[in-house]
């Protein structure tokens, strides 16, 4: 099953058309996030949505949908694409697909598009992300990555991010 699951994996740019998917997407990505950087949904019952705004109009950002045979498997925004260093300011599977090889082959599409410097951000505490993103790193610079820990921009309160920071080539 795991192997039909990563032959269906495709990674597309999202389209203007594809935003309210998106935004429904991001809806489950930030409540994923919310264990590790807190927060409750709005009084609306969304979550902030600034980076979906920046994915979609933004210079320099681009906006991704991840999807497996005919469903939706998730999402990606790159940022950076403008300057030195590209960075994945967001990447979401969805539940029914994770741990079936299907985030690592979208998310090293991802990053094969756009070759150059990357950086990537992942919450301390969050086992799975860090197993993942170091899967990842491996699999596009294999043994030519490194983490560092950096505060949270504006959010005192939480513990750093750990950041990956690897090249990809061409």
């Amino acid at each position: 099953m795991t192997e039909n699951m990563t032959a269906d994996v495709r990674v597309r740019p999202a389209t203007p058309e594809d935003r309210p998917a998106v935004e429904r997407l991001w809806l489950m990505f930030r409540h994923d996030m919310s264990e590790y950087q807190g927060g409750l949904p709005a009084a609306d019952g969304t979550f902030r949505s600034e980076r979906v705004e920046s994915a979609f109009t933004a210079p320099g950002w681009a906006p991704y949908l991840l999807t497996c045979g005919a469903g939706l498997a998730g999402l990606a925004f790159v940022r950076g694409l403008d300057g030195s260093v590209r960075v994945l300011n967001s990447f979401f599977v969805a539940r029914g697909v994770r741990r079936a090889g299907v985030g690592l082959r979208a998310a090293v599409e991802v990053l094969r598009r756009h070759p150059g410097r990357w950086e990537i951000a992942y919450q301390r505490g969050n086992a799975g992300a860090e197993a993942f993103w170091h899967r990842v790193a491996e699999e596009v610079a294999p043994g030519d990555w490194g983490c560092a820990e950096r505060a949270v921009p504006g959010r005192p309160s939480l513990p750093p991010d750990l950041w990956l920071s690897f090249t990809v080539r061409r």
